[in-house]
């Protein structure tokens, strides 16, 4: 999957403008969004919403795999 420097993954240019005109500029601020409200946007469409869902499932995965930078030390 293709991802600009924002994190949005490759999307069509109508879904590109939606985002863009909702003020999102990256992809971690669609993580508490609901997936009816992105869709009420206009130029989102399944498509769209596929392609961001893996994205952002993506995104949760390397966070889970990324180790603890700081050590807890009580252990």
């Amino acid at each position: 999957m293709s991802i600009d420097p924002s994190g949005f993954p490759k999307l069509a240019k109508p879904a590109q403008r939606a985002l863009a005109n909702a003020g999102y500029t990256k992809l971690s601020q669609l993580s508490g969004e609901s997936e009816a409200e992105l869709m009420k946007l206009h130029g989102m469409g399944p498509n769209a919403m596929k392609v961001l869902k893996e994205a952002l499932a993506e995104q949760a995965m390397r966070r889970e795999l990324t180790p603890n930078k700081s050590p807890n030390l009580l252990r």
